[in-house]
Protein backbone atom coordinates (compact mmCIF):
# COMPACT_ATOMS: atom_id res chain seq x y z
CA UNK A 1 0.00 0.00 0.00
CA UNK A 2 3.31 2.39 0.19
CA UNK A 3 2.92 2.85 -3.37
CA UNK A 4 -0.40 4.40 -3.75
CA UNK A 5 0.91 7.92 -2.28
CA UNK A 6 3.51 8.09 -4.37
CA UNK A 7 1.53 7.34 -7.56
CA UNK A 8 -0.80 9.99 -6.49
CA UNK A 9 1.93 12.62 -6.21
CA UNK A 10 3.23 11.42 -9.80
CA UNK A 11 -0.10 11.83 -11.63
CA UNK A 12 -0.69 15.27 -9.56
CA UNK A 13 2.60 16.66 -10.82
CA UNK A 14 1.87 15.09 -14.29
CA UNK A 15 -1.12 16.81 -14.55
CA UNK A 16 0.50 19.88 -13.40
CA UNK A 17 2.64 20.42 -16.12
CA UNK A 18 -0.47 18.85 -18.60
CA UNK A 19 -3.07 21.40 -17.84
CA UNK A 20 -1.20 24.83 -17.63
CA UNK A 21 -2.80 28.14 -18.49
CA UNK A 22 -2.47 30.91 -15.84
CA UNK A 23 -2.97 34.41 -15.59
CA UNK A 24 -2.20 36.50 -12.10
CA UNK A 25 -2.55 39.60 -10.32
CA UNK A 26 0.83 40.93 -11.37
CA UNK A 27 1.26 42.01 -14.49
CA UNK A 28 4.79 41.75 -15.00
CA UNK A 29 4.72 38.35 -13.41
CA UNK A 30 1.88 37.27 -15.74
CA UNK A 31 3.89 38.20 -18.80
CA UNK A 32 6.88 36.09 -17.17
CA UNK A 33 4.49 32.99 -16.78
CA UNK A 34 3.25 32.44 -20.15
CA UNK A 35 6.36 32.64 -21.43
CA UNK A 36 8.01 30.46 -19.60
CA UNK A 37 5.07 28.27 -19.42
CA UNK A 38 4.92 28.29 -15.13
CA UNK A 39 2.38 26.15 -13.49
CA UNK A 40 3.49 28.15 -10.51
CA UNK A 41 3.57 31.50 -8.54
CA UNK A 42 6.85 32.48 -6.81
CA UNK A 43 6.85 35.08 -4.11
CA UNK A 44 10.31 35.39 -2.40
CA UNK A 45 11.82 32.29 -1.50
CA UNK A 46 8.61 30.21 -2.26
CA UNK A 47 7.13 28.48 -5.33
CA UNK A 48 3.34 27.83 -5.45
CA UNK A 49 2.84 25.23 -7.83
CA UNK A 50 -0.81 24.64 -8.94
CA UNK A 51 -3.11 22.19 -11.10
CA UNK A 52 -6.37 21.18 -11.69
CA UNK A 53 -7.17 18.00 -13.27
CA UNK A 54 -10.17 15.92 -13.71
CA UNK A 55 -11.07 13.57 -10.99
CA UNK A 56 -11.02 10.26 -13.73
CA UNK A 57 -7.34 10.87 -14.51
CA UNK A 58 -7.10 9.16 -10.37
CA UNK A 59 -6.71 5.61 -10.30
CA UNK A 60 -9.46 3.73 -8.85
CA UNK A 61 -7.31 2.52 -6.16
CA UNK A 62 -5.73 5.85 -5.20
CA UNK A 63 -9.32 7.57 -5.05
CA UNK A 64 -10.26 4.77 -2.77
CA UNK A 65 -7.20 5.53 -0.59
CA UNK A 66 -7.63 9.17 -0.13
CA UNK A 67 -11.74 9.00 -0.15
CA UNK A 68 -11.44 10.82 -3.64
CA UNK A 69 -14.92 10.71 -6.02
CA UNK A 70 -13.91 9.81 -9.48
CA UNK A 71 -16.79 11.22 -12.05
CA UNK A 72 -16.41 13.39 -15.27
CA UNK A 73 -17.67 16.28 -13.18
CA UNK A 74 -15.49 16.28 -10.94
CA UNK A 75 -11.92 17.86 -10.95
CA UNK A 76 -9.51 18.16 -7.93
CA UNK A 77 -6.99 21.49 -7.25
CA UNK A 78 -3.42 20.80 -6.57
CA UNK A 79 -1.30 23.34 -4.83
CA UNK A 80 2.26 22.89 -3.41
CA UNK A 81 4.65 25.28 -1.68
CA UNK A 82 8.01 24.50 -2.43
CA UNK A 83 10.92 26.61 -0.83
CA UNK A 84 13.89 27.33 -2.43
CA UNK A 85 15.33 24.21 -4.47
CA UNK A 86 13.19 21.66 -2.60
CA UNK A 87 11.47 18.80 -4.78
CA UNK A 88 8.82 17.97 -2.43
CA UNK A 89 5.77 20.57 -0.93
CA UNK A 90 6.24 21.79 2.28
CA UNK A 91 3.57 22.91 5.13
CA UNK A 92 1.30 25.72 5.24
CA UNK A 93 -2.08 27.44 4.54
CA UNK A 94 -4.00 27.21 1.87
CA UNK A 95 -7.46 28.48 1.13
CA UNK A 96 -9.39 29.48 -2.47
CA UNK A 97 -12.46 30.01 -4.19
CA UNK A 98 -13.28 29.72 -7.89
CA UNK A 99 -15.39 31.45 -10.01
CA UNK A 100 -17.63 30.58 -13.22
CA UNK A 101 -18.74 33.10 -15.85
CA UNK A 102 -21.49 33.59 -14.39
CA UNK A 103 -19.97 35.28 -11.48
CA UNK A 104 -20.86 32.70 -9.17
CA UNK A 105 -18.13 31.97 -6.64
CA UNK A 106 -17.74 28.59 -4.13
CA UNK A 107 -15.13 28.13 -1.44
CA UNK A 108 -12.78 25.34 -2.23
CA UNK A 109 -11.85 23.26 0.48
CA UNK A 110 -8.24 22.26 0.57
CA UNK A 111 -7.27 18.82 2.44
CA UNK A 112 -3.83 18.41 3.44
CA UNK A 113 -1.77 15.41 2.03
CA UNK A 114 1.30 14.06 3.71
CA UNK A 115 3.34 11.33 2.19
CA UNK A 116 6.76 10.74 3.49
CA UNK A 117 8.42 14.29 3.05
CA UNK A 118 5.98 16.02 1.17
CA UNK A 119 3.21 17.96 1.68
CA UNK A 120 0.58 19.39 -0.61
CA UNK A 121 -2.51 20.67 -0.42
CA UNK A 122 -6.25 19.28 -2.55
CA UNK A 123 -9.55 20.56 -2.49
CA UNK A 124 -12.25 18.76 -4.87
CA UNK A 125 -15.19 20.63 -7.30
CA UNK A 126 -17.82 20.16 -9.77
CA UNK A 127 -18.31 21.58 -12.80
CA UNK A 128 -20.62 21.70 -15.66
CA UNK A 129 -18.78 20.98 -19.63
CA UNK A 130 -16.86 23.63 -21.19
CA UNK A 131 -17.07 26.00 -17.67
CA UNK A 132 -13.77 28.87 -17.50
CA UNK A 133 -13.39 28.73 -13.87
CA UNK A 134 -10.77 31.74 -12.40
CA UNK A 135 -8.91 30.15 -9.34
CA UNK A 136 -8.44 32.89 -6.54
CA UNK A 137 -5.45 31.64 -4.08
CA UNK A 138 -3.87 32.28 -0.87
CA UNK A 139 -0.98 30.10 0.37
CA UNK A 140 1.02 31.07 3.44
CA UNK A 141 3.92 29.04 4.13
CA UNK A 142 4.98 27.62 7.43
CA UNK A 143 7.01 30.07 9.33
CA UNK A 144 6.36 33.10 6.58
CA UNK A 145 4.95 36.03 8.39
CA UNK A 146 2.50 36.78 5.17
CA UNK A 147 -0.09 35.26 2.92
CA UNK A 148 0.98 35.23 -0.69
CA UNK A 149 -1.97 35.47 -3.40
CA UNK A 150 -2.48 34.44 -6.74
CA UNK A 151 -4.86 34.09 -9.60
CA UNK A 152 -5.11 31.54 -13.03
CA UNK A 153 -7.82 30.12 -14.98
CA UNK A 154 -9.11 26.67 -16.06
CA UNK A 155 -11.53 25.55 -19.51
CA UNK A 156 -12.85 22.72 -17.75
CA UNK A 157 -13.78 19.81 -19.61
CA UNK A 158 -15.39 16.47 -19.07
CA UNK A 159 -12.90 14.07 -20.35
Amino acid sequence: MHFVPRVFLATAMLATLAFTSLTFSNSSQAQQAKELGKPYAEFGEYKAFFSVFNSSFIPPEVAQAYKLVRAKDRALVNIAILKGNAIAGSAGTVSGTYTNLLQQTKTLEFAQIKEQNATYYLAPLRFTSEDILRFDITVQPAGSEAPHSFSFSRKMQKD
